[in-house]
């Protein structure tokens, strides 16, 4: 049988080029150079007698051949991964969870305690990423993604959607007429963004300077500080308002573009852990905003 099969690290190789499209974001994944992945999908590809993916210029697409190998070698790779948890006794409920840092700051790490006391035996891995990623890491049986267009490779259900807003300290001293000569704060490459929040009001945009960040998390820390005015939503800053510290000094509150996803990967439906933990998430966000 180990004749007729090729390698495995090949296959894994495979999989990582397919999810992405991308030998350099496969080779990331994988710790490995571009030419090392360039090389094993060729060799892969002769093992095989024909093409698994197309060249583009700044792009890869899957040849038919390499659209139905796809799935025979992920399913390959989930027995593998349950006979092996089988045999090594690995804990049936180690869920690995992803998603962005800034929920799993201040949304998620202050709610853990009550769903460890609920799920005692769940073993969470929580994975966090600064951007939205196109695909679930490898692994991961649940994600909570802040997108404008969730995944559609795997099990996806709208989580929640939100509003966005200026928030500073306590006592901060700021109004509509002064807010442009206010320092601003914002994470990058979002919908939801000062221009956006001033114009739909029917303000006069000046352009300002605005600081920003690669994670809300930063110009979250900045406001608090009282260093000025940073826009956020709900999820990310609800416990912090109901906490005291930060205020919305405007009333005014804009739809968020993005919106809060929960995506299941198909080794989730065999995971008590992730189902336990899914269902936590969805209660748990729909008590947050019941009020």
């Amino acid at each position: 049988m180990q004749k007729q099969l090729p390698p495995l690290g090949w296959l894994r190789t495979f999989e990582a080029a397919a999810r992405h499209l991308s030998f350099t974001a496969a080779a990331r994944d994988l710790n490995m150079t571009q030419s090392a992945v360039s090389q094993q999908i060729k060799s892969l590809e002769a093992y095989l007698g024909q093409p698994l993916f197309l060249r583009r210029p700044r792009a890869l697409e899957l040849t038919g051949a390499g659209i139905s190998y796809l799935p025979v070698v992920r399913e390959a790779f989930r027995t593998l991964l349950r006979g092996t948890r089988a045999v090594t006794g690995a804990q049936q409920n180690a869920v690995q969870v992803q998603c962005n840092i800034t929920f799993a700051v201040n949304w998620l790490a202050p709610r853990l305690p009550m769903f460890q006391a609920e799920h005692p035996s769940v073993q969470l891995n929580i994975f966090t990423e600064l951007w939205e990623p196109r695909e679930m890491a490898e692994g991961a049986a649940v994600e909570i993604r802040f997108s404008l267009r969730p995944s559609d490779t795997v099990r996806t259900e709208l989580l929640r959607s939100d509003h966005y807003y200026p928030v500073c300290a306590p006592g901060y001293e700021v109004s509509l007429d002064t807010l442009q000569r206010t320092p601003l704060y914002d994470c990058s490459n979002l919908l939801s963004n000062w221009q956006n929040w001033i114009e739909d009001q029917g303000l006069i945009w000046e352009k300002p300077p605005i600081t920003y960040s690669t994670t809300y998390l930063v110009s979250l820390s900045v406001a608090m500080a009282g260093g000025g005015l940073c826009l956020t939503h709900d999820t990310i800053a609800r416990d912090l308002i109901d906490e005291g510290r930060l205020v919305a000094p405007f009333e005014y509150r804009a739809v968020v573009p993005e919106a809060y996803y929960l995506l299941l990967s198909p080794q989730a439906e065999e995971s008590p852990g992730a189902i336990a933990f899914a269902e936590w998430v969805r209660r748990e966000i729909a008590k947050t905003f019941s009020g």
